[in-house]
């Protein structure tokens, strides 16, 4: 993973606007809505390996599923959460949970920490969340990267709008070698760091990953 350098949370293209996608390939057939990722300001961010897809070289599961390390990594977050945040307090939502900015805006989350009282009017309701979580965990990205310059934009980009929405804290885990953990404050300097750092995630409530792995 290319190394990220960040200054008080902001970003050399925190201005810029994801280009519009390229066709793929010699083909102008318009890609299915459930190929979608994301989107931002209109413009669709497809999933990683979309264009096998409509090649018919792969089947949509394929591209959406994650491996097992991913799998792993979010399970044993999960557990750790659920043993350490009060279920009073705290709503942990995963699964890919889209949050809305705004119409034609929304991005995915594969944690997030919710503040029970934010939560409490739209509990089983089937749309994004239009509130922000205060935590914000991801586990590398699904995302194909043609609408970016670089990788590194994407993470900025998504970063910073989750942090201006409101988030207090995105914590970023790489899973390829060397394992790193961005992890992103407002106002802050944003820091990179090893598995083997302990992570805070709120007041008096920390993880160590590489603990957690060897568990």
């Amino acid at each position: 993973m290319a190394t990220i350098t960040e200054n008080k949370g902001q970003t050399a293209r925190q201005s810029s606007k994801p280009r519009k996608k390229a066709s793929s390939g010699s083909s102008s057939r318009e890609v299915p809505e459930a190929l979608i990722y994301e989107m931002d300001n209109g413009v669709p961010i497809y999933y990683r390996g979309y264009k096998e897809v409509l090649a018919g070289t792969k089947q949509p599961e394929e591209i959406m599923g994650s491996g097992i390390i991913q799998s792993r990594v979010i399970t044993l977050l999960l557990k750790f959460l659920f043993r350490h945040l009060p279920d009073e307090q705290y709503e942990v939502l995963s699964n890919e949970l889209g949050l809305l900015f705004k119409k034609n805006s929304w991005w995915a989350c594969d944690i997030a920490i919710f503040e029970q009282e934010k939560l409490k009017e739209v509990q089983f309701s089937n749309e994004y969340a239009k509130v922000p979580p205060r935590i914000v965990i991801e586990i590398d990205a699904k995302a194909d990267m043609e609408n970016f310059e670089s990788v590194e934009q994407y993470y900025h980009r998504k970063t910073d709008q989750l942090l201006q929405f409101g988030v207090e804290r995105v914590i970023w885990i790489f899973t390829a070698e060397p394992r790193k953990i961005m992890v992103a404050a407002p106002n802050a300097d944003w820091r990179i760091t090893d598995w083997t750092s302990e992570i805070e995630l709120l007041p008096g409530v920390s993880f160590r990953l590489s603990d957690l792995v060897k568990k």
